[in-house]
């Protein structure tokens, strides 16, 4: 089925989102042990001073480690037989459905992103060839903004399905549940709201607002203004690498300056846009081996309940 287009969890993203905290019981059973250590890096990976898309690339590393030892967990002679006793349970088709969902959004978003890239390719191929005076960018640039609103679009839709789904998670597992089972919901759910706040990151950083200066040079340093955007000497302060871009190449079509200045406007471009090529690299990355794992939960739940 052809997919629609579209393009790391804190307190901060918890209150943000509405996302509800799962508070892990103090002991925990040795097999889940590893992966309440993992949930707990992924809770502080915001507080990190990189990039919007290097701490976005950083909270799906840590997702591959956790669904890595999710399925470990997963493979244990004593989950598969206490699952098992449970299989026509309603929160057991809650933790089945979860990985299905989070696959769509993730494919939708690795189209997106495909998409983006390919756009992003033909901007550095065209800024390459411009030399000063030249006015043909323009089409380009025009087709990438273009795309960037389809994006927007595809992930809104997402980002309202991701909501949907934090809201009806149950926060707490049937407590009549023994020991193990009982701390294995836990965590798989704990996992699937910070995978949620993850996914939306990205989302959010995907649909980000376009900084486009049309049809007015002064609207568009209000926008900036508004944004808390602080420009000084060609650097920008406040904005993700895809802002970043739609600045530079802002400055790229703005013909009101001498030739030496539209210069290091070109080579502005360049940098940007290669960072940014570098930085979706990065995330489609982490959102391949993030698909082979959740792919690999989806099945051994599959073989759990239905043997």
């Amino acid at each position: 089925m052809k997919r629609e287009i579209i393009a790391t969890f804190s307190s901060k993203n918890s209150s943000r989102y509405g996302i509800r905290s799962i508070s892990l019981p103090a002991r925990s059973h040795p097999s889940t042990a590893r992966i309440e250590e993992e949930l707990n890096k992924l809770r502080s990976w915001e507080a990190s001073s990189a990039s919007k898309v290097k701490t976005i690339c950083s909270g799906l590393s840590g997702l591959v480690v956790l669904y890595k030892c999710i399925e470990d967990l997963l493979k244990l002679p004593l989950t598969q037989q206490a699952l098992a006793q449970h299989q026509n349970e309603k929160w057991v088709d809650e933790l089945l459905d979860c990985p299905v969902k989070f696959l769509d959004v993730l494919g939708n978003t690795r189209d997106a992103i495909l998409l983006l890239k390919g756009s992003v390719g033909e901007l550095q191929s065209a800024v390459r060839r411009r030399k000063v005076g030249d006015l043909g960018i323009e089409t380009h640039v025009s087709a990438y903004f273009s795309l960037r609103r389809n994006v927007r679009k595809v992930c809104t839709k997402s980002l309202v399905i991701l909501k949907q789904m934090d809201a009806s998670s149950d926060a707490s597992p049937p407590l009549d549940l023994k020991n193990h089972v009982s701390a294995v919901v836990r965590v798989l759910r704990e996992a699937s709201l910070i995978t949620s706040s993850i996914f939306q990151s990205l989302l959010l950083f995907l649909s980000s607002q376009l900084l486009k200066s049309k049809p007015s040079k002064w609207a568009f340093v209000s926008r900036l203004a508004q944004k808390g955007v602080l420009v000084c000497n060609n650097q920008q302060e406040g904005v993700n690498e895809l802002e970043k871009v739609d600045f530079a190449l802002n400055a790229l079509v703005t013909n009101d300056s001498g030739k030496v200045v539209e210069a290091d406007k070109i080579e502005s471009a360049k940098r940007r846009l290669q960072g940014l090529v570098v930085g979706i690299e990065g995330i489609d990355n982490g959102l391949e081996c993030l698909f082979r794992h959740l792919i690999n939960i989806r099945v051994s739940f599959l073989n759990i309940i239905s043997p």
